[in-house]
């Protein structure tokens, strides 16, 4: 288990705007707070493949963006809700699993990955699926894959 100078693990989310996110958020804000860790909440930004006029380009790139920091400030009002931390933030664009193992390179405080699991007849969802499948191994961290049907309740019981 790894830990910063205060001796603090951290919780990472890879987040989306989906309820099955908000319950791994919940999940990890709950353990962070129980065992006195840090939480940290990240988006991704696909990249863009719009290449053919550079302005387009860049204007879906700012779009995105602001999506993504709307989406991280609701999450993190809703940690604050939770407990009192304060979640730190990050954005990254790419495609996720380089993106994801980057992070973890660049910050080895990160002792666990949490994501939310869709329940959807499809699938757990796209990152779920890499993540569980092939990729598994190159994850040099805990990944935990919390249910996304639990109720508030539920994910409290778990913590």
């Amino acid at each position: 288990m790894t830990a910063d100078i205060n001796g603090k693990r951290k919780f990472l989310v890879i987040a989306d705007d989906t309820v099955e996110c908000r319950v791994a958020l919940r999940f990890a804000a709950r353990r962070a707070e129980k065992t006195g860790g840090r939480l940290a909440i990240m988006c991704i930004i696909a990249p863009a493949d719009f290449q053919h006029w550079m302005a387009v380009e860049e204007k879906m790139r700012e779009e995105a963006r602001e999506e993504v920091e709307a989406l991280l400030h609701a999450l993190s009002k809703q940690v604050k809700e939770i407990g009192d931390a304060t979640p730190e933030l990050l954005i990254r664009e790419g495609k996720p699993r380089e993106q994801i193992l980057q992070q973890l390179k660049e910050d080895p405080n990160i002792a666990v990955l949490v994501l939310g699991a869709a329940t959807a007849p499809e699938g757990p969802g796209p990152l779920v699926s890499m993540i569980a499948g092939k990729a598994a191994n190159a994850y040099p961290i805990p990944v935990t894959i919390v249910p996304g049907h639990l109720t508030n309740e539920e994910v409290d019981a778990l913590t």
